[in-house]
C-alpha cells in the first residue's frame, strides 16, 4: 500500500482483498438494470470493489450513530433521527450516477431496516427558461447555474428530520427541469446525494453543501478517458432519441451524424473540460474516498483518506 500525505493510496489487488467474504448482494439482471449509458459494472467489480466500500462505510456509520447518541447524552436531549448524508462527485460522464444508485441498492440490502434515498443535485439547476433569461445555457454546470441557497437549505431540513422534503427533478432527455413532478423524502436514514458540484466551496456562501456529508466520494478518470465516454454516451444517446420528437436529442439524431458529433466535441471542450478543469476537478482531495478509473470504467485504485 502506497502513502500519500493524506491519503492511503490502494491498488485495486489489494483492495479486493479487504472484502471480508463477502458476496455481492445483487444479480446481473439487477446490476444491468442500474448501469447507466456507457457504464460497465460486473458483479466482479462489486465483489471486489463496492463490497469493500459498503463495509468501510457501515465503520463510518457505527461511529456516527454512537456520536450522535453520545452528543445528545452530553446535551441532556432526547435523540433526534438525523440522516447519515454520502455525496458522491465527479465529472460528467464519468459513472457517478451507476456508483449512487449501485450503492444505495447494496446498503438497501445490508441495511434492511433503514431507509436508502438518493437524489441528484441536476434537480437543482435553474430551469432553462432562467439560464435563457441570465445568458447562462452555455455556462449549464458551472457553478452560478445552480440555485445554491435552495439546495443548502433543503440539506440543512434533511439533516434536521424535516419529514416530507420535496427535491425537484431533473431529465436528461428534456435537458430540463421536469415542471410538477418531484421526488419526496421523508426523514431517510441514509442519502446519497450525487452531482458534479457537491465538493465546491462557492465563494459567496456561508455554508457548504459539502458541510452536510458524512462521507464523500470521488470518481475519478483521467479528462481524455471522460471525453471518449462522454462522446460514447452521446452516440447512445442519439440512438435512443431517434424515435422520440420530444427528446432534447431527437434533432441531432435526424441531422448529420457528423455534424452532431461535432457539435458534441465543441460542447466536451468549451463545457464540459473547462467545468472539470476549472471547478470539478480542484475539489478531488476534498474527498473521503477517491475511485479512479481506467479504460472501459475499470476501476484500477482507490485513495482513501487518512484523516
Amino acid at each position: 500500500m502506497k502513502e500519500s500525505a493524506t491519503f492511503h493510496i490502494i491498488e485495486r489487488n489489494e483492495w479486493k482483498e479487504l472484502n471480508k467474504n463477502t458476496a455481492a448482494p445483487l444479480s446481473h439482471q439487477e446490476l444491468e438494470e442500474l448501469t447507466g449509458l456507457n457504464d460497465r459494472i460486473s458483479l466482479t467489480d462489486v465483489e471486489e470493489v463496492y463490497v469493500p466500500i459498503v463495509q468501510l462505510l457501515s465503520i463510518y456509520m457505527k461511529h456516527y450513530e454512537q456520536l450522535q447518541a453520545q452528543k445528545n447524552n452530553f446535551l441532556g436531549q432526547a435523540v433526534k433521527k438525523k440522516p447519515y448524508i454520502i455525496g458522491i462527485a465527479g465529472s460528467v460522464a464519468v459513472g457517478k450516477s451507476t456508483t449512487a444508485r449501485l450503492l444505495q441498492m447494496m446498503l438497501s440490502r445490508v441495511y434492511k431496516n433503514k431507509t436508502v434515498e438518493m437524489i441528484t443535485t441536476d434537480g437543482f439547476l435553474y430551469p432553462n427558461e432562467v439560464l435563457l433569461k441570465e445568458n447562462l445555457m452555455d455556462r449549464k454546470g458551472f457553478p452560478e447555474s445552480y440555485d445554491m441557497p435552495r439546495l443548502i437549505s433543503f440539506l440543512g431540513d434533511i439533516k434536521n428530520g424535516k419529514e416530507n422534503m420535496v427535491s425537484p427533478v431533473y431529465s436528461h432527455e428534456v435537458y430540463d427541469i421536469v415542471e410538477g413532478e418531484y421526488h419526496i423524502l421523508n426523514q431517510p436514514d441514509i442519502l446519497i446525494v450525487e452531482g458534479i458540484n457537491i465538493l465546491q466551496l462557492p465563494a459567496n456562501e456561508q455554508i457548504y453543501v459539502s458541510d452536510f456529508f458524512d462521507f464523500s466520494v470521488y470518481v475519478d478518470a483521467e479528462p481524455a478517458q471522460i471525453e471518449k465516454w462522454y462522446l460514447e454516451r452521446f452516440g447512445l444517446l442519439l440512438d435512443t432519441a431517434f424515435t422520440k420528437p420530444d427528446n432534447y436529442y431527437y434533432s441531432y439524431a435526424q441531422g448529420n451524424r457528423e455534424d452532431a458529433f461535432a457539435m458534441a466535441r465543441d460542447v466536451w471542450k468549451r463545457v464540459n473540460l473547462r467545468n472539470l478543469t476549472e471547478y470539478i476537478l480542484p475539489t478531488r482531495n476534498r474527498a473521503d474516498l477517491i475511485i479512479h478509473k481506467s479504460g472501459n470504467h475499470v476501476i484500477d485504485q482507490l485513495l482513501l483518506r487518512k484523516y
